[in-house]
């Protein structure tokens, strides 16, 4: 099981995601699902599982709206949850604003429960729950779980331990000064608790941490990266840390050596002790594992000229990090400030090939555009530069088709018993969650069913 967002996502700078190659150009014929807002983008949630298939998203009016459907039929229940006004925003938290932030999170508990959360940057927590299984007309707003720490919440994610409990995690406090909370839900009392008594990662009020979610490694054991950040600034990140855990309750580093909570950047493992304006970006590192079941992290940072580089790296005898620059590109991607920018930059994670070696799939907007590594399994050095993987669309569906000037295609795909659904919708480039002068009208959100493909490995956003 690998919990990332699509994000989807996490940070103070935003990823798109990893360009790769149109598949077919065969078109396929496409369900319109309604009209979406389209002056920025944002994550949509999109969930297929049970037998069902849930999306929550933006509609022409930037409100909530949530569509369930049984797989087995073509029709679509809509509901639009309630909201509550947002201190200082000036809209209910149902509404969205510009804010490429505000992505939308869906789960099923084991009783089939549908949670959702989302539309929040520095904002109480927004919450709902339905009251009926598998009935999106039920949803209830709550805004609270725990009741504690909920007021400056962002970046949602629902995800799951090893034995199949619902966890949330979200962050309190902004960029450049936050921690990460873990909360645990129990379904036979229907109530949220903290999973921990202290927060996982914690700024100490001077920084905060930009992390993936915890990826369930072939070994059994979660493994967390990464990156401490000074200020609001995403040039500020730095120092890429690691630990793991068997339960997500105690944390070690990949010597077995423990971890007390919360983890500072004084506690963490160091992965690449990257200075401040060193590189490090924080929707642009991505974590896979060797034949040996070792960690391996993917990730961008500055060479010793100042250019971009791609570099891997994993723990070696005595838990002392060995990386490697994968990449030789001529070339920096020279970001800055706080709000959502597009990448110029996206690794996906290291896969394990039938033949030991890895696969890392890359893309710039830079030359030499996209394409994928195959890495030698013991050095980790390149070996092969291969084409990119195939899109998630089709060739005549990859291309803006809206007729406004400026769009871009944005997708959300989910798979279930060998089958793949992608979304598509049109939206502006992000633009540092700035409103626009004036709003493009609203596009058409699909749902397509499309052969299962490899599309390579997902970004991140976040800020």
């Amino acid at each position: 099981m690998r919990p990332f967002l699509l994000l989807a996502a996490l940070f103070a700078c935003s990823a798109s995601s990893v360009f790769a190659a149109p598949s077919s150009d065969v078109p396929p014929a496409g369900v319109l699902l309604g009209k979406v807002w389209s002056g920025h983008p944002v994550s949509f949630a999109f969930l297929t599982e049970r037998g069902h298939q849930f999306i929550a998203y933006y509609d022409s009016e930037r409100r909530i709206t949530v569509a369930g459907r049984r797989l087995d039929q073509s029709e679509w229940t809509r509901f639009q949850p309630a909201g509550a006004p947002v201190p200082g925003r000036g809209r209910d938290s149902n509404v969205t604003n510009w804010d490429s932030h505000n992505y939308l999170t869906l789960a099923l508990d084991r009783d089939g429960y549908l949670h959702l959360s989302g539309n929040m940057h520095n904002d109480p927590l927004v919450y709902y729950r339905s009251s009926r299984p598998l009935d999106v007309s039920s949803l209830e707003r709550l805004d609270r779980m725990t009741g504690r720490r909920e007021n400056n919440t962002t970046y949602p994610v629902f995800f799951k331990n090893a034995a199949g409990d619902l966890l949330f995690r979200y962050r309190d406090g902004g960029s450049g000064n936050g921690s990460d909370i873990y909360n645990r839900y129990d379904p036979v009392s229907r109530s949220w608790e903290n999973l921990l008594s202290t927060p996982l990662l914690d700024g100490e009020g001077e920084r905060n941490a930009y992390a993936i979610n915890p990826v369930l490694g072939p070994d059994g054991r979660f493994h967390l990266i990464w990156m401490w950040r000074e200020t609001p600034d995403c040039s500020t990140n730095h120092t890429l840390s690691y630990a793991r855990s068997r339960d997500l309750l105690s944390w070690e580093k990949s010597d077995g050596t423990p971890i007390p909570l919360p983890i500072t950047q004084a506690k963490g493992e160091v992965v690449d002790p990257a200075p401040v304006k060193g590189g490090l970006i924080n929707m642009t590192f991505n974590l896979g594992f060797d034949r040996d079941h070792r960690p391996i992290v993917v990730y961008h940072r500055y060479d010793a000229a100042g250019r971009s580089q791609a570099y891997a790296a994993r723990p070696d005898a005595g838990a002392a990090w060995k990386s490697v620059q994968i990449s030789d590109w001529d070339f920096r991607w020279n970001f800055s400030g706080g709000g959502s920018i597009a990448a110029e930059v996206t690794l996906g994670a290291a896969t394990l090939q039938p033949d030991q070696s890895l696969l890392v799939d890359f893309s710039t907007t830079h030359a030499p555009g996209s394409g994928r590594w195959r890495l030698d399994p013991a050095t980790l050095r390149p070996l092969a530069l291969l084409p990119p993987p195939s899109g998630a669309l089709p060739a005549s569906l990859s291309a803006p088709s809206s007729g406004l000037p400026g769009m871009e295609v944005q997708t959300a795909v989910s798979r279930a018993d060998g089958r793949r659904w992608v979304l598509r919708w049109e939206t502006l480039p992000r633009n540092r969650d700035r409103p626009r002068e004036k709003a493009p009208p609203p596009v058409e959100l699909r749902l397509y069913e499309l052969p299962d493909a490899d599309i390579g490995g997902a970004a991140r956003i976040g800020s």
